[in-house]
């Protein structure tokens, strides 16, 4: 009939109409799938960013892995230099002549550990190491808050990647040097604290060490600084009754330069280094009055009896490393 064609053209009006509702609902998830699309490409490309910086915050640490080689040449070339004299970077000459006063600023913690501040500047920061294995520092912002508050939380924490052991510390120009023990060995970790990462570190090269000072039975490696740089102060079976002396690099951790001293162990509780002499501290089992009783000059400038005694001048309950800190600043 005659409606047979009206029919068919309303059936293709509604199914063109059906198609094109299709159409648009297809192109409006398409639009959708290419909005979250750019999205998530969005994302990708801020987290690259993100893992980019973190890359750069927190550079992969260096392999500890340790080259025997490589290590070997390192302390053959050090024992062929041992006992050389050193010949001084700078001009410095001075001596201890007296230690005026001590005073004791702050209990805290356990009976052994460590506080200090930065020796190569001028920052008021109090750095906190608590025990002789621990893996977190305290971090007071100037020494008023470290003695005045009995709790640490005016104090700022930092969680070390490694724990460490001993007290033989050291806390210079914004890196913290400190010794991590892998099972008969030894390594010092040098760790920037601005960012918060180790930057090198060094298997010590000495076979078969024992503790450094007869009264502090956990330190093996005393590392300290002065106007010519970083040196480490230690102890072997090798020559069991004296320490050692190392000069370590400015730019690495290399040993440059190894000497025996005549200092012995026996009743040492600490050490330091002035001008290129090392200055032992000693005291007696059942602690009095601690006194500077061996100078060892790697220069030989300093001859042994031209160094004065030296007492400090108060006693005090307990063996104490970080006397070294005071006479340094």
């Amino acid at each position: 009939g005659t409606d047979r064609p009206s029919r068919y053209s309303t059936e293709l009006r509604d199914f063109k109409n059906q198609v094109l509702g299709m159409l648009e609902a297809a192109e409006k998830e398409r639009e959708a799938l290419r909005a979250e699309a750019e999205g998530a490409a969005v994302r990708v490309d801020r987290l690259e960013r993100e893992v980019d910086y973190l890359e750069t915050q927190n550079p992969a640490p260096p392999c500890v892995e340790v080259d025997e080689t490589l290590m070997d040449k390192q302390v053959a070339t050090a024992k062929q230099r041992k006992n050389e004299k050193y010949t001084k970077l700078t001009d410095c000459s001075d001596t201890i002549a007296s230690v005026r006063a001590m005073k004791i600023l702050k209990r805290f913690g356990s009976a052994s550990g460590l506080w200090t501040k930065d020796a190569a500047g001028s920052s008021e920061k109090i750095y906190v190491f608590d025990g002789t294995a621990n893996d977190t520092v305290y971090v007071f912002p100037r020494m008023r808050e470290f003695t005045l508050f009995s709790a640490t939380r005016k104090a700022a924490r930092i969680k070390l990647p490694y724990p460490w052991v001993g007290t033989g510390h050291l806390v210079y120009d914004g890196h913290l040097y400190y010794i991590r023990q892998q099972g008969l060995s030894f390594q010092v970790i040098k760790f920037n604290l601005a960012n918060k990462t180790v930057v090198d570190s060094s298997v010590f090269p000495a076979e078969e060490q024992i503790p450094v000072f007869g009264l502090s039975p956990s330190t093996y490696i005393e590392v300290s600084a002065d106007e010519e740089g970083l040196w480490a102060i230690y102890a072997t079976k090798e020559d069991e009754k004296n320490m050692c002396l190392a000069k370590l690099g400015s730019a690495s951790l290399d040993i440059e330069q190894m000497w025996d001293t005549p200092c012995p162990r026996e009743n040492a509780e600490g050490a330091f280094v002035v001008c290129g002499a090392l200055h032992v501290v000693y005291n007696t089992r059942l602690p009095s009055r601690a006194r500077v009783q061996c100078v060892f000059d790697v220069s030989g400038t300093l001859a042994p009896e031209d160094a004065s005694l030296v007492y400090f001048p108060k006693r005090y309950g307990s063996h104490r490393m970080e006397m070294k800190k005071k006479l340094e600043v």
